[in-house]
């Protein structure tokens, strides 16, 4: 696998058979996945996470795929690729018009899925790189040397568990954001 960093797709379907093969099927070739039930479940998750692609269920009970894909193209410019059973070509005009990147029929080759996403992703502006991360960050009295993964509270190391070191290089990795 290369150095680049995998692409994080979030799936959304109803149907929680064919959240996991998609999750276990992306998650083999390389991708970060996150899975939702519903439309509700999937603002949630856009919420707080950012995500390189979405795959969508069109029929959902509920929002549907094209309500939610018409509603997260007012703020959102992430990737859509909506997959449903229905396959006509006004169903896939109807879903394009609502701001959908990418539409395909049920049932797919996975196979064809996964070269949709490829697709979508080689199209997408790479991000500008970043600059070095700065060795020490200070917060007031606080200071984390990020090379040693140390926290100091002014002469006192503060002891910080797994997951705390790891949000803070995560924080460090993303100064002045």
């Amino acid at each position: 696998m290369s150095d680049a960093p995998q692409a994080h797709v979030l799936v959304v379907d109803d149907d929680a058979r064919i959240r996991s093969l998609l999750q276990k099927f992306l998650a083999r070739n390389g991708f970060w996945v996150s899975v939702a039930r519903d439309a509700r479940h999937a603002r949630n998750l856009l919420e707080g996470l950012e995500f390189d692609l979405i795959v969508l269920d069109v029929m959902m009970p509920g929002e549907s795929g094209l309500a939610l894909t018409e509603s997260l193209r007012e703020t959102l410019t992430t990737p859509i690729l909506l997959l449903t059973a229905r396959g006509d070509a006004d169903d896939r005009i109807r879903g394009l018009e609502a701001g959908a990147d990418d539409y395909l029929p049920k049932p797919f080759e996975p196979r064809e899925l996964l070269l949709r996403i490829n697709a979508i992703l080689r199209r997408i502006p790479k991000p500008a790189a970043r600059a070095e991360p700065p060795r020490s960050l200070h917060l007031g009295e606080v200071r984390y040397d990020v090379t040693r993964g140390e926290l100091w509270r002014g002469r006192d190391l503060v002891r910080l568990t797994a997951t705390e070191s790891l949000l803070m290089r995560v924080f460090a990795a993303r100064a002045h954001e």
